[in-house]
């Protein structure tokens, strides 16, 4: 049950201004919406029901029970239809093609290696028909090297509270995040914690290219700002619109 509870606050705490500039972006990238679009690491679904609210034809995978509980709600509550299925971006193979593929807040960053990215990689391309589009965003090495070191925040209301502390990570461009809940528990008349160190890791932007390109990608643009604005040595997060 607390590791529910720390679904939902983790959540509620989310900024929902990045959904909806994930929202542009994909409405942006991919004007036609008659197609079938995989939302991968699709989370508690709020992104994805935002799609199915602006007509896209959702399918949502993630790994976790929890997140995808959450999402069953989220789905539910707004009356939208997106079938949603638990498994590993790493192997594909039940799930048939898409038109589309979508991987956002980063996740591909919580895989161990850029060998296992590539994977991921051409697990999408595998998965997708011959004119389809991946669209995903990744941070920098200037978000792991400068601006997660000493990063802090700090939640607490009458129930719970939250810190988070983000710190640099032991191998080039990563950063470790201390996640730690405190819920009170009224049957012990006292707080439960949980705790939970979140691994990041990302690479040069020509990594990514060559991983894209090797996984069967051959058409790769970059950019920042949700697809907004060029990349410069001070962006945070690039996004990628791919086709094979």
């Amino acid at each position: 049950m607390i590791y529910q509870t720390f679904a939902e606050l983790y959540d509620e705490l989310f900024d929902p201004a990045m959904y909806e500039q994930w929202l542009d972006f994909v409405r942006r990238e991919l004007p036609d919406q008659s197609g079938q679009l995989l939302e991968l690491a699709c989370g508690t679904g709020r992104l994805g029901v935002s799609l199915a609210q602006a007509g896209y034809h959702v399918t949502g995978l993630d790994l976790s029970e929890n997140m995808l509980a959450l999402a069953q709600e989220h789905v539910e509550e707004a009356a939208v239809t997106i079938p949603l299925l638990q498994g590993d971006m790493l192997d594909l193979s039940e799930i048939g093609t898409f038109d589309a593929v979508t991987c956002f807040a980063d996740s591909f960053c919580y895989l161990p290696d850029i060998e296992t990215v590539q994977k991921a990689f051409e697990q999408v391309a595998q998965h997708l028909t011959a004119d389809g589009q991946f669209l995903f965003d990744v941070i920098t090495p200037h978000q792991t090297d400068d601006v997660y070191p000493g990063y802090m925040y700090n939640y607490r209301d009458e129930e719970r509270a939250f810190m988070w502390t983000s710190y640099a990570g032991e191998i080039p461009h990563s950063a470790e995040h201390d996640l730690t809940f405190f819920i009170y528990n009224e049957e012990k008349q006292a707080f439960d914690e949980v705790s939970e160190l979140h691994q990041e890791r990302t690479y040069e932007l020509a990594a990514y290219q060559q991983a894209l390109k090797a996984a069967g990608f051959s058409d790769v643009t970059v950019t920042a700002d949700f697809g907004q604005q060029t990349p410069t040595a001070e962006t945070t997060r690039w996004f990628f619109k791919c086709h094979k």
